[in-house]
């Protein structure tokens, strides 16, 4: 067993020659960071599957749904992302990491012994700190454990870590509520709702599963401009320089995690209300769409930014999110499918677009900053995202299915947001795509 441990810390630590895919000195580290995406985003994503049981417990609404899920992410997001980001340029990346991955597994637990709605939404705030903050931290690890070249590659394989565990996020949540509902649960379990037993679970799931990460080493920087202990008033001055490309590719991405977040949220509410089927009914088939597209997008995200670095066509890099948002316009109307079969072929074609664009932008991202203003601008952007995402995405649907009628308006409502603030990410990944400066060497 020490012989293993030591041979995989050494595979585990960085050198300054890796760069190379087949490499183990970079393959290793690239799927520990897919293991912290794939159980992050299964922890952020889990009470999603099970709310319409929470929210029959508690008495809550759909406004108090709204809340949970789209506040007890987005203010983390607000409030601790560009913080976060700032320690991810300037401090050891993978302790961090370990730190925010303690933080969703206490988050995960706490969600299971909640007794009111804002407790509930405390311990999903804790869940997305963790979660979306080391993503932040993952991504930026990412790019330095590769070569420019093969970075769209690199970042398909731990995009296909955060693929898996919205997936699971869905199918195994869902899973183990059916079992805890079917069966009697063990021990004090017994006792415990199902929605409740099922996070308890997942915590205990979290806390084994991120025992790996010790193996992680903290790689080299690449590709820095300025120092990484440069003062902050310089930093941020090379953000402003480039003001022009990152204003249009934020709005692109932030419209489409609007999209994303406001169908993830309210998914599960419109299959059970317009579809009649309970959470065992279509968690299987939902985890496994999610995780399908999201594996197929971020293939064909990581090639169309790879392609796209080596063509000769201006902003090329940006070509695919531009494809792939335009496409997500008329998927957007997937609630209002009149089977279960177009329902599922048009969510999928919008979650498809989503992992397109979202592994475009983090390419861009790592390609054309240089090494201290990635982490700062990644928390930047997660924290606008966070704020307009997923704080104003799930709200807004509730606030139009109110305007046209009621809770029962909500399919309608999803469909209107969704087209929308598609169609605003289309025409801005088209800005973006017209201003993207020259890469950094």
């Amino acid at each position: 067993r020490q012989d293993f441990l030591a041979l995989m810390a050494t595979l585990a630590k960085p050198t300054a020659a890796q760069g190379r895919l087949s490499d183990p000195a970079t393959l290793v580290p690239l799927l520990l960071l897919a293991l912290v995406a794939t159980v992050a985003f299964t922890a952020l994503g889990s009470f999603g599957t099970v709310q319409e049981s929470a929210k029959a417990e508690l008495d809550l609404s759909d406004d108090a749904l709204a809340l949970i899920q789209g506040l007890g992410a987005a203010v983390p997001m607000v409030l601790f992302s560009v913080p976060v980001g700032i320690l991810v340029d300037r401090r050891n990346r993978v302790r961090l990491t370990m730190g925010l991955a303690v933080l969703w597994t206490l988050g995960t637990l706490l969600t299971a012994f909640a007794p009111s709605a804002g407790w509930l939404t405390a311990a999903r705030m804790l869940v997305g700190i963790g979660s979306t903050g080391s993503l932040t931290a993952a991504l930026s690890l990412c790019a330095d454990f590769c070569a420019p070249a093969q970075r769209g590659k690199a970042m398909l394989i731990v995009n296909l870590g955060k693929a898996l565990g919205v997936a699971l996020g869905f199918a195994l949540t869902g899973w183990l509520f059916g079992l805890l509902s079917d069966h009697a649960a063990p021990g004090w379990l017994a006792d415990v709702a199902p929605w409740r037993s099922t996070h308890v679970l997942l915590a205990m799931i979290s806390a084994m599963l991120i025992v790996p990460l010790l193996l992680l080493r903290e790689p080299i920087r690449r590709e820095v401009e300025a120092s990484t202990n440069a003062p902050f008033r310089v930093v941020a001055a090379e953000l402003w320089s480039r003001r022009a490309f990152l204003i249009p590719l934020f709005a692109g991405q932030i419209a489409v995690v609007m999209a994303d977040v406001a169908a993830g949220v309210w998914v599960a509410p419109v299959l059970s209300r317009d579809f009649g089927l309970s959470p065992q009914e279509f968690a299987g088939w939902v985890g496994a769409l999610m995780f399908g597209t999201g594996v197929a997008g971020a293939v064909l995200g990581g090639i169309s930014a790879d392609l796209g670095q080596k063509s000769k066509l201006r902003g090329g890099i940006i070509l695919g999110a531009v494809i792939a948002a335009g496409l997500g316009i008329p998927a957007a109307l997937f609630p209002l499918m009149p089977s279960i079969t177009g329902f599922a072929i048009a969510l999928g074609v919008l979650s498809l677009c989503g992992a397109v664009t979202g592994l475009v932008v983090s390419v861009a991202l790592t390609v054309l900053l240089p090494n201290e203003l990635r982490g700062l601008c990644i928390g930047a952007f997660i924290a606008v995202a966070g704020l307009i995402g997923f704080g104003l995405a799930p709200w807004i649907v509730t606030r139009v299915s109110a305007f046209m009628g009621g809770e029962t308006m909500l399919a309608e409502a999803l469909a209107i947001v969704g087209v929308s603030v598609s169609t605003l990410s289309f025409l801005a990944f088209i800005m973006a795509m017209r201003r993207v400066p020259e890469p950094v060497r």
